[in-house]
This record gives structure tokens, sequence and C-alpha cells, in this order.
């Protein structure tokens, strides 16, 4: 099955760039692809329980696509990122997995992946 890995790099400091993200995700994931999204930076805070919702005008919330994503695909944090931030698994929302450069090269690089940086 083809499969789509977005990386999100900005967080609610750049929400267009962010939700542009998970409404790609939330949408090849509501498309039968296999979807994974990764986490990195100050994205990774979106990650975390009790975060505010991001929100811009003619996009679904990021709580809404979020969730998409939780359900259909997988939701990664970098694991040096979370590490800078001191965010252990345990304080993520449930669902979202901690892991390293090693897993998302491998996700990237896996036949029939497209991988997308935003």
């Amino acid at each position: 099955m083809p499969a789509l890995v977005v990386k999100a790099t900005w967080g609610a400091e750049r929400p267009e760039a962010l939700l542009q993200a998970f409404t790609v995700a939330a949408t090849a994931a509501s498309s039968g692809l296999e979807v994974s999204v990764w986490l990195t930076g100050d994205a990774t805070l979106v990650a975390l329980p009790g975060t505010d919702d991001v929100l811009i005008p003619h996009s679904p919330p990021l709580s809404q696509l979020r969730d998409a994503v939780l359900a259909a695909g997988t939701l990664t944090v970098c694991a040096q990122c979370a590490a800078r931030r001191e965010i252990a698994e345990a304080d993520l929302l449930p669902g979202v997995r901690v892991a390293g450069a090693a897993a998302f090269v491998a996700e990237a690089t896996a036949p029939d992946a497209t991988a997308l940086v935003y």
C-alpha cells in the first residue's frame, strides 16, 4: 500500500504550515493511504494534552485533524526534540509515540513511501 510520511517542523508559531501538514495527512488517511506524521521542533508541543487548539480561517481545527491522523495512522514525536523539551512518552496524548531519526529514515525511504516536509 502507498504510504505518506509527513514531517511537521513548525508549531503554533506558524499555524498555516502546521495545519497544512495535518490537512494533507488527514486527507491521505481518509483516502486509505498509510499515514505517518512526525513532529519536530515546536510542533512536538501539539502532541501534549491540554495545549491550546490551533485555528485559522478555512481550515478544520488542529484537534480534529490530529484526531483523524491518530485514528488512521501514526503520530510520532522526534526523540531529540522531546528530550530537549523534557517531554516523556507518558506526557503525550494517547497513541502518540517517540522515535528517533533512524525510524524516520526507514519510513521515509520505504518502498512506495512519499515524504513531505512542512
